[in-house]
């Protein structure tokens, strides 16, 4: 990362390259300029990433081949440990391994977490790790609401990330949300029922 600008892990030479031919390279080097993306988890960020419930994991193997996972669970399955690093305790899960394989051969990682009711979404670029056989870490990252039998850990080195576009994210709300909301407004109907009331005695 020495003498790079964090935006340049995402914009290689190719990618700006086509950003000069359709038009958009000049603005990605002001906003670079500018607005320089960061390589540190600042606290909106680590508000934003322990709030998440929900995210998806891109790795590749030696030879380019991508793959998602995604990994969910309680908010705070995704922990800050410093400010560029972030873990998570791995389930047992359907037994193929492609995401560990990948990691043996290739650091390189990304995250990509949504939020679908408030129309947000952040890019993170870094390297991950395997961690297998520390109880320690392990502790710090299982989740006592978290279903599923953990296995190992993940511990993600931030290198760069980014605020990705609102425009076309579908608004939706998870189930534990909307029995919020519906509680919510239960309780504001009583309280205007009983007001009424009072009222009309």
């Amino acid at each position: 990362m020495t003498g790079l600008n964090p935006s340049d892990i995402a914009f290689s030479d190719s990618i700006k390259q086509v950003q000069s031919e359709k038009g958009s390279r000049d603005f990605y080097a002001r906003m670079g300029e500018t607005q320089p993306w960061s390589s540190r988890i600042t606290p909106e960020l680590g508000r934003f990433i322990s709030d998440q419930t929900s995210v998806f994991f891109g790795t590749a193997s030696r030879t380019g081949q991508p793959y998602i996972q995604h990994r969910g669970g309680p908010a705070g399955f995704l922990h800050i440990l410093s400010d560029r690093q972030i873990g998570f305790a791995d389930l047992a899960g359907n037994r193929q391994y492609i995401t560990i394989g990948n990691l043996t051969e290739n650091p390189w990682a990304f995250l990509f977490l949504i939020d679908y009711e408030h129309s947000r979404r952040i890019k993170l670029w870094g390297t991950a790790e395997v961690v297998e056989g520390d109880p320690d870490l392990m502790k710090r990252l299982v989740v006592k609401e978290q279903r599923g039998r953990p296995e190992r850990a993940i511990l993600f080195t931030l290198e760069a990330w980014d605020i990705n576009c609102p425009q076309y994210i579908p608004q939706r709300l998870d189930i534990a949300r909307v029995d919020t909301m519906l509680a919510e407004r239960d309780l504001r109907i009583h309280e205007l029922e009983a007001e009424l009331a009072l009222l009309k005695a």
